[in-house]
């Protein structure tokens, strides 16, 4: 079967093996010629089998050898077990050409061996932008315009990425002064050494190598020629170019550090390989590949093609990274459709980002829909009624690190692109701006601070935009406690008793959405022998959480403190409670002042 499959005409499902390929499927990024292009059609070479736990298959090679030998033998085609994923599946080798019957029929085989828990096609990813200094800051309204820009330079008082490793799942590195300060060792997780252009496949060395296609029709029907991206050095810039070294372009994690993991090449890449880039980013173990000494917390991935459902090697490898503590955020597409048609954009565990032009409006390309979470600027290089292809108004494209190799890498270069491509990084950075803040911050809590410190959209969405634009100075001061809104408080004192249990109420009005995921509540009691007391705060919907605990050694008066609560499932506006309970006799006293810092 020739190369490998694309995203657009194989559904991404253990039970689905094919599915009809959108309307407007993301393109293939493209030079300024090319841009806005279909999805190409590609036939699928190889796929992905699970095999029940119980089962030898599961755990040994030598099984899955020889079921894939008998499936062949079963199906009239030249199966051959190719290696073991990293989540545990066999890639299976469908040996040559095959037709979309064959393939259903391969598929089809395996479902119906009761030792396998799923087969799903190798699907191909693609780079989600289209193609359209800190002497060029002044260009990056998308950090710093008060209509579409993301409010990035308020943050930089309190966090630059410091300590933070982003993986950019991507292209590769093409070498570039304003980002090789920060770039650490990466890995090419390409297998295909055709694809791959560097003659070996899987190697250590994440050289970016091109991905133009020579001819129309190279990566299957509906392809065309068109030269290199260089996408992936692109998106690290946005999230860690070099800043204060005058020159070029400034990044938002600025002293984060890029790590990246090559998985798009010539005709894009497979979802096999992505999801070992995904596992290996995050530090987990990938069959054949060392392991990654400098583990990522942030995953941007500005890549998907169409498919109904989340395929489960994708799914398996972001429910890992996220569980050893790596935040995944992806773009959501650039077909202007619903992003459940998308992957990895409906994975779950993921951030969904959809793009923004700079007058603070959807960009006209941007997949949208309830299952984005935020939105980014992602910019406009044309307008939507424009020539597809053209750059008519590359002052509102986001401007980043590139190269100016029309196939292999030449002199370094700056240059404006548009897609949720370019959305995707600029929430990366900011995670990774949180992950520096704060490191204790799970994925969940971060995807949380960022969408509850998002504001509206001054411009229009249709569709769903998730819940805003997303906000860098408000959110990072959210989780570091830094006092970003109105502080509310109540000083009618309240007496305790011995042994009692009382309350005092500050009612929360005119915030938005929830609270924030380091809330602060600053209190002073008045009491002799304040181990007696244990306090706890009352959200709106009766949710507890503790702040102080009693202790019988603790003979000290008087309780003044301020305590830090992730209240980031609360909504903000409603009656909150501060409650004391006395647990001993022989002392009391009263609250004196309480107050909560949004």
């Amino acid at each position: 079967m020739a190369a490998s499959a694309t995203i657009a005409a194989v559904a991404a499902t253990s039970s689905v093996a094919l599915a009809a390929t959108p309307q407007n499927p993301s393109p293939k990024p493209a030079p300024a010629s090319q841009s806005m292009t279909t999805l190409p059609t590609a036939p699928v070479d190889k796929v992905i089998v699970t095999y029940k736990s119980k089962a030898a298959e599961a755990s040994s090679n030598k099984a899955a050898a020889g079921d894939a030998t008998a499936k062949g033998a079963e199906t009239g085609e030249s199966l051959s077990f190719d290696r073991r994923l990293a989540g545990g599946a066999a890639l299976v080798d469908l040996g040559g050409d095959a037709s979309k019957k064959d393939l259903t029929e391969v598929m089809d085989a395996f479902r119906a061996d009761p030792s396998v828990a799923s087969v799903e096609p190798d699907i191909r990813a693609y780079a989600m932008a289209v193609t359209p200094n800190d002497t060029e800051y002044t260009k990056q309204w998308d950090l710093f315009e008060a209509t579409g820009g993301m409010n990035v330079p308020g943050a930089w008082d309190k966090s630059t990425g410091s300590g933070v490793t982003v993986a950019v799942i991507d292209t590769g590195y093409a070498a570039h002064t304003d980002l090789a300060a920060g770039v650490v060792s990466g890995y090419d997780f390409i297998s295909s050494s055709a694809d791959a252009r560097d003659g070996n496949g899987r190697d250590s060395d994440a050289k970016d190598e091109g991905d133009w296609n020579a001819t129309d029709g190279e990566c299957g029907v509906g392809s065309k020629a068109g030269n290199s991206s260089w996408h992936g050095t692109h998106v690290a810039g946005t999230i860690a170019a070099t800043t204060h070294n005058s020159k070029g372009v400034a990044g938002i994690a600025y002293n984060a550090k890029i790590q990246p993991v090559r998985v798009l090449g010539k005709c894009g890449g497979s979802s096999a390989d992505i999801a070992d880039a995904i596992t290996w980013a995050s530090g987990g173990t990938v069959p054949g590949v060392p392991a990654n000494p400098n583990p990522a917390k942030v995953i941007n991935m500005s890549l998907g093609g169409a498919s109904s459902t989340c395929p489960s090697v994708y799914q398996n490898a972001i429910n890992g990274a996220v569980s050893r503590g790596t935040t995944v955020v992806v773009a959501a597409g650039n077909s202007n459709a619903n992003a459940s048609g998308f992957t990895p954009a409906n994975c779950a565990s993921v951030i969904n980002v959809a793009s923004t032009s700079r007058e603070g409006n959807r960009s006209f390309y941007s997949n949208f829909g309830s299952i984005v979470d935020v939105a980014a600027p992602g910019g406009e290089t044309r307008r939507a009624t424009d020539t597809p292809g053209t750059v008519t108004t590359p002052e509102n494209g986001i401007l980043s690190t590139l190269n100016s190799g029309a196939t292999t890498q030449s002199t370094e270069n700056y240059k404006p692109y548009q897609g949720t491509s370019m959305a995707a990084p600029h929430i990366a950075g900011l995670a990774a701006l949180l992950e520096s803040a704060k490191p204790a911050l799970t994925p969940a809590d971060i995807e949380s601070a960022i969408k509850t410190n998002a504001r509206p959209l001054p411009g229009t969405c249709t569709g769903g935009c998730g819940t805003g634009i997303a906000d860098a100075t408000k959110t990072v001061n959210a989780v570091t406690g830094t006092p970003g809104g109105t502080t509310f408080s109540n000083a009618t004192n309240v007496t305790i008793a011995d042994l009692s249990t009382v309350t005092s109420s500050i009612a929360v009005t005119g915030r938005t959405g929830n609270a924030p995921a380091a809330l602060k509540v600053d209190v002073d009691i008045k009491h002799t022998w304040r181990g007696d007391l244990v306090i706890d705060l009352i959200a709106p919907d009766g949710t507890v959480r503790n702040l102080k605990t009693s202790s019988g050694s603790d003979s000290a008066d008087n309780v003044l403190a301020t305590y830090t609560v992730d209240a980031s499932s609360e909504v903000a506006n409603g009656t909150w409670k501060l409650q004391v309970r006395d647990v001993a006799s022989g002392d009391t006293g009263y609250i004196d002042n309480w107050s909560l810092t949004f």
